[in-house]
């Protein structure tokens, strides 16, 4: 979609229809321009927001989460004949409240810690779904899952995607042990590169997850002799904030291969992971591929290389988390101090940072950033927005153009659905933001803002050093 040239935040604001792909807009689906000049979102006026739940504070549009999930779902039932389920990588954001949303969409659950695995089973149980229901919906990921995560796990009878020969030792052991069944899908690394940032990219043979290729034979020959370990399907999630087609198109051929390499062993594979990885648009100039775009991608690569091997479609299951969820949410802080340095730089400083967004100084990310009271002002100078906790790099994005700013401006970081709340620290003792979830002009707290005294809840004294 094509934005018209103004030189204020309005031109961020779209008119969306069900076609819309969230992961291309900077904003939120709902957002909108209020006779005051502020920025709406979900029906609610995004100043009077932070006047009600305080700052920094994250804003999720239910509106939005929900298009993506269905734009997932829904896509998969177009372009792709056989069976298919949508998983959310939960790593993004894990809460209850989103786990909630998304299952009640049809959207199962990719968890790769007993935490996660705690929450949204937590969440599900509380919003109705029967014990059975969870237990097919949610699949345990992970490099170096605890002994007690996989307790956890067979004991909960979720799926196992497992990434190494100690878990499969491991797991071996503990199903003998309890003499109960597990369903499992070996992770694989397929060798494929693309075009992101290093820390994020998992799919390359120097990865740190998921068996090599000239381990299959072996792994595949240890997994059909053991009683209790159901090898159901095959993974490989070949990296995140991917622009291209082309690497997701490869990964289905590859995949099915190896899908092959397993059935000739005699495993019962019916199941095929292909991961997520499709990006989304940060800045302006970021320009990802539509979630259709790449749902039909997947759907048609991988139809291709089972159909030209004469075999049985398998159920397709794909785990997006940055671009089910980041661009659903923005983060509103409010404007403090400045700093002027003639003929170098003027620094804007908000009441959050690298605490509550990690990204910046870890991925050197970059933001959108518009001011929620003067949506329609025109931009007037370039400022960089530093956050507040002790440290040089605390910035959030530099040398961006916005109106006059002035203490108490709210400013708003869009798409920060994704390793933001999930990444957050109490760096400097600072507090975790509070969340809240709009829609329809309702707002609902979803996340509670940390007082000094949850920072201090799980401090102790020894009694020798009191009085």
């Amino acid at each position: 979609m094509l934005l018209t040239e103004k030189s204020t935040s309005e031109k961020f604001i779209v008119t969306s229809d069900s076609h819309t792909s969230p992961n291309q807009q900077l904003l939120p689906l709902t957002a909108t321009i209020n006779e005051k000049n502020h920025l709406v979102i979900g029906g609610c006026d995004v100043t009077e927001l932070v006047t009600q739940f305080g700052s920094p504070l994250y804003i999720l549009d239910e509106k939005t989460l929900r298009t993506c999930a269905a734009q997932y779902r829904d896509g998969f039932k177009e372009f792709y004949t056989g069976e298919s389920q949508v998983i959310y990588a939960s790593k993004a954001w894990s809460s209850m409240a989103i786990a909630s949303i998304l299952a009640s969409e049809g959207i199962g659950f990719d968890v790769v810690s007993g935490g996660e695995l705690y929450t949204t089973r937590k969440a599900l149980e509380i919003s109705g779904f029967t014990t059975e229901e969870i237990n097919q919906k949610i699949y345990l990921h992970g490099n170096n899952k605890s002994v007690s995560e996989l307790e956890l796990a067979i004991d909960c009878e979720c799926k196992i995607i497992v990434d190494n020969w100690l878990e499969l030792e491991t797991l071996a052991k503990l199903t003998a042990e309890k003499q109960k069944s597990v369903d499992i899908l070996i992770r694989l690394t397929p060798g494929i590169e693309c075009h992101t940032h290093d820390y994020i990219r998992t799919g390359s043979i120097d990865s740190k997850f998921g068996f090599d290729a000239n381990q299959l034979e072996a792994v595949f020959t240890f997994v059909k002799e053991q009683q209790f370990m159901n090898c159901i399907g095959l993974h490989a999630h070949i990296g995140s904030q991917i622009f291209e087609l082309q690497p997701h198109h490869d990964l289905g051929e590859v995949l099915t291969g190896w899908f092959k390499t397993a059935l000739d062993y005699g495993l019962p594979v019916k199941e095929l992971n292909i991961g997520g990885g499709l990006g989304i648009r940060y800045t302006e100039s970021d320009d990802p591929p539509s979630i259709t775009d790449w749902v039909k991608t997947v759907a048609q690569s991988v139809t291709e290389a089972f159909t030209k091997r004469n075999l049985a479609l398998p159920k397709l299951i794909a785990e997006p988390g940055r671009s089910m969820i980041a661009s659903a949410c923005v983060t509103a802080y409010t404007v403090g101090s400045r700093k002027v340095i003639p003929n170098i730089r003027t620094y804007v400083s908000v009441d959050g940072g690298m605490s509550d967004n990690p990204r910046p100084i870890t991925y050197q990310s970059l933001y959108q950033v518009v001011i929620a009271n003067k949506m329609r002002s025109e931009n007037a100078e370039t400022v960089t927005i530093a956050g507040k906790h002790c440290e040089s790099g605390d910035i959030l994005i530099k040398n961006i153009d916005l109106p006059d700013t002035q203490p108490g401006d709210i400013l708003v970081v869009s798409a920060t659905g994704a390793y933001n709340y999930s990444m957050a620290s109490n760096y400097n003792r600072i507090g975790k933001p509070a969340a809240v979830l709009v829609n329809e002009g309702e707002a609902n707290l979803i996340l509670r803002r940390e007082t000094y005294e949850d920072l201090v809840k799980q401090d102790l004294l020894p009694h020798r050093l009191t009085k």
